[in-house]
């Protein structure tokens, strides 16, 4: 691969041909990728002297141990060790970034909940670290399970400041404006309508290109989010590995003061250096930050009656342990077409052991038309019964049986095997819509006993 020279500072990055220039594409894939020739060893990981005065060093996701088809590790070849991308940490505050266990005894997170949209601050500097806002928590960081579910507010830039979590990995699913996430092993520039995966244990800077920027991050405790089993569906549809880039490799060698920031057990810390860690010249492996483009995701559905589980729009997912039962399950509801006859066509009034926390990212999401709107976010806890509210009920049971294009909308949920607590900041801070319970207090009654009634 050849090499050239990006605008920001000293950042040199590798090009590839192809329409995707910047990003090799695939989910799970062992890549390699060089933004200097001859810098990535070939044949063996760790050669006695490395080229360019490099360093080499592995970067693991898993045991080294687990099985072949699991195990991720990345080998990164740098300008320095990143023993000395850290040095002595100082503990500090960040209050609204919440970790599991975090339960409140005043908070009642028993119930349907559902926010507003929260503006960004006009008057208020937010990074990625001080934006970020803890919804709910599930499970337990320090045992590795579970999640967190958080709204991030960004509209400043991150200036020689970096950071990494220690305790996950993060789902980003922007809902507006533009980031940048200038990474170890490269940049992923994510948009609304995109979503990206950042490794635990990766350094990365966050940029504001276009803003305020607001959306939502999923943070992963426990094992790695992978694309679901497709069963009888058999090779195609649902999300495909193609659709997913990983950054080629980019590096900067700047000598400057910066700080790096670290999450770790649910506390965040600080240590300072004298130059950027983002210094990774070359790197092969499976182990890297990657995105996605919703819009390339293949829905399947009815084709003839009934509505199937909203499991059969998963997008990805994260096991638990126990089969069938994820950690996490990321689902994304968007446009397509409904064809059942005969059929209730909205998701159906339920309860379940799953918890599932819902964002609209645009549009109108076809069981609740009123009140949950784009940047608003829901939560229907495990065996809590909720459903379409009467209007969305109406319209279901009495329109006509044609086919219907389910335009202009695209929602999501995180659902997990763990109950979700609210944070004082989701109970508190004013956008919690008080009324939403009472969307289903118009339900009516419309049982008739007389045999043959519908």
């Amino acid at each position: 691969m050849t090499s050239h020279s990006l605008p920001a500072g000293m950042i040199r990055a590798a090009s590839i041909s192809g329409p995707h220039e910047g990003y090799m594409p695939g989910f799970g894939n062992d890549f390699e990728t060089e933004a200097l020739p001859g810098a990535l060893p070939q044949g063996m990981n760790s050669p006695q002297k490395c080229n360019y005065g490099l360093y080499g060093e592995q970067l693991s996701g898993t045991a080294f141990t687990a099985p072949s088809h699991q195990n991720e590790r990345t080998w990164c070849y740098r300008i320095r060790p990143s023993v000395k991308h850290t040095h002595r940490f100082s503990k500090i505050s960040v209050p609204l970034w919440k970790s599991a266990p975090n339960i409140d005894p005043d908070i009642i997170s028993l119930g349907q909940y559902r926010w507003d949209p929260v503006t960004v601050p006009a008057g208020e500097k937010l990074t990625w670290i001080t934006g970020m806002r803890t919804m709910v928590t599930a499970g337990d960081v320090n045992t590795q399970t579970g999640m967190a579910s958080h709204m991030y507010l960004v509209n400043t830039s991150m200036k020689d400041e970096y950071f990494f979590s220690a305790d996950g990995e993060l789902l980003v699913v922007p809902q507006e404006g533009r980031l940048r996430f200038c990474t170890e092993l490269g940049i992923i520039d994510l948009e609304p309508r995109e979503i990206a995966i950042l490794p635990r244990g990766l350094v990365y800077r966050v940029e504001v290109l276009e803003g305020p920027a607001r959306g939502f991050v999923c943070e992963n405790y426990g094992q790695k989010f992978q694309l679901p089993g497709r069963g009888p569906i058999g090779a195609n549809c649902m999300a495909n590995r193609r659709d997913f880039k990983t950054p080629v490799a980019a590096y900067e060698d700047r000598e400057v003061p910066s700080k790096v920031y670290v999450k770790w057990c649910g506390q965040f810390h600080v240590t300072e250096i004298g130059h950027s860690p983002l210094d990774v010249v070359a790197w092969h492996g499976n182990y890297a930050p990657c995105k996605y483009d919703l819009r390339t995701y293949c829905p399947v559905g009815a084709v003839l009656f009934d509505h199937p589980d909203p499991s059969i729009f998963t997008v990805l997912t994260a096991p638990s342990g126990v089969e069938g039962t994820a950690n996490i399950d990321f689902v994304l509801f968007r446009e397509r077409w409904m064809v059942a006859e005969n059929t209730f066509r909205p998701p159906w009034y339920h309860k379940n052991v799953m918890s599932e926390l819902m964002g609209n990212i645009y549009g109108i999401y076809d069981a609740k038309p009123k009140g949950f709107v784009p940047g608003g976010m829901s939560l229907h806890n495990c065996m809590l019964p909720h459903g379409p509210d009467r209007n969305a009920f109406e319209h279901a049971s009495n329109e006509p049986m044609g086919p219907v294009r389910q335009s202009e909308t695209m929602s999501f949920m995180f659902e997990t095997r763990f109950p979700q607590h609210l944070t004082e900041w989701a109970a508190k801070a004013g956008h919690l819509q008080e009324d939403y319970i009472d969307c289903w207090g118009s339900l009516e009654k419309k049982f008739d006993g007389t045999p043959g009634v519908k």
